[in-house]
């Protein structure tokens, strides 16, 4: 009995199953996507922008953020010991921001910068931005009603792509949008596990009684939102709240970028593996569904590998043996275009995942992305830039087992203070 048929008809069930799950979430609460709740009373509001040698952005992002249409009590830039001018920039905007504070330190990682800017702001919510992130200024305010929850900690924004002009930039175009799509929709079943660094609004207090950032994690933001759902507060995303983030522009950065965020991802997962289909939808959702995406990258190349490799070899020994025996490599009684299951379950899948994009895209307002890219873009993306995936997840398990983390501080816990 063949396994590779069961094992890819698995594959295709389990991709159909959880592409249909997101579109249901989506009919079911399309009215409430875009509902943007008023803060019941007003709420002071914090601002931290670590920054490490940003001396091209941090001008941009501190004035973005300071033209913000809800009133600030401050911002803190905090500069990690950066070697440009980051540090003198922000000097200068201080003369002209009487609300812009600065946070000089010795390099030590985002994560040690932004809990020491949590122990020096002085507001109930606290907002992280990148140093090369531009906030919209509705952005914080439509954030801050999501704090009438008493439970909420985090809630994070709309993320896009700032610069849209070379072809790697325009690919992320596609799949920036699609990431806040699908983790609003998991807010819908308390299933979001990543409020992004880019820009997030924090409850402080929720973050100090949780012990703050670990500078240990190379993704310190997944990990901190997997420590608030093990302690049961909630977490939320804000389609109205729009945030351009500077993407990589290279591949190279692309790639050293994203296997960042993979090894941070598998430093949370062992960190919590032990409560594998335990402790609520930390454990019975969020967990599996990390570690079923993993797979399911893993499984899809190692299928797509396999036979690709089959069918070179195949070809190789058969047109070899043809021209050695003197006969016709192909004879056209052996082409066979009868269509198979597989070929439909793979058409299938391919088709709808074509769909899931276009809705997603369309359905968070940045249709226009459709319309100023060819056909040619978006079928790369599906095709070739998320078949890229597998490889760099691969990458990210060989350096984990190496050890080959990159950077990680001793851990650092917060002062609680009362």
């Amino acid at each position: 009995m063949k396994v590779l048929p069961f094992i890819y008809l698995a594959y295709m069930f389990i991709g159909l199953y959880m592409t249909s799950f997101f579109l249901i979430l989506y009919f079911k609460n399309r009215r409430t996507l875009f509902n943007t709740p008023k803060p019941d009373r007003h709420y002071d509001v914090s601002v931290l922008i670590p920054a490490y040698n940003e001396q091209d952005t941090i001008e941009g992002t501190v004035k973005a953020v300071l033209s913000s249409k809800y009133p600030l009590k401050e911002v803190i830039v905090i500069n990690d010991g950066s070697r440009d001018r980051t540090k003198e920039i922000v000097q200068e905007l201080m003369k002209k921001h009487p609300k812009l504070k600065l946070l000089d330190k010795p390099n030590s990682g985002k994560a040690n910068s932004v809990n020491q800017g949590f122990e020096m702001a002085k507001s109930e919510l606290v907002v992280v931005v990148d140093a090369d992130g531009y906030p919209a200024n509705e952005a914080i305010g439509n954030m801050v009603g999501y704090f009438n929850d008493n439970k909420m900690a985090a809630v994070t924004a709309l993320i896009t792509p700032k610069n849209r002009s070379r072809f790697i930039e325009k690919l992320q175009t596609y799949e920036y949008p699609i990431i806040s799509w699908t983790r609003k929709l998991l807010g819908y079943v308390k299933g979001i596990y990543v409020n992004p660094g880019a820009m997030s609004m924090y409850r402080r207090e929720a973050i100090l009684k949780v012990g703050g950032f670990d500078p240990a994690n190379m993704t310190e933001d997944i990990e901190m939102t997997w420590k608030l759902a093990y302690n049961d507060y909630h977490r939320g995303v804000s389609l109205t709240a729009k945030d351009k983030t500077e993407v990589p522009s290279t591949l190279g950065k692309w790639w050293k970028q994203r296997v960042r965020w993979n090894l941070g991802g598998l430093q949370t997962i062992m960190k919590y593996k032990s409560l594998f289909l335990k402790k609520g939808m930390l454990g019975c959702f969020i967990l599996p569904f990390f570690v079923i995406s993993l797979l399911l990258g893993l499984v899809g190349l190692s299928i797509f590998t396999y036979l690709a490799t089959r069918r070179l070899a195949s070809t190789f020994l058969t047109t070899s043996y043809s021209i050695y025996a003197n006969v016709s490599p192909v004879a056209l009684s052996e082409l066979s275009i009868t269509p198979t299951v597989l070929n439909f379950f793979g058409v299938a899948l391919f088709a709808l995942g074509l769909f899931f994009t276009y809705f997603g895209i369309m359905s968070v307002g940045e249709g226009e992305i459709l319309k100023k890219r060819n056909l040619f873009n978006l079928l790369f993306y599906l095709i070739v830039y998320l078949t890229i995936y597998p490889t760099i997840m691969i990458t990210s398990v060989y350096k984990y087992i190496k050890g080959d983390i990159g950077w990680g501080t001793k851990d650092y816990k917060l002062k609680q203070k009362h």
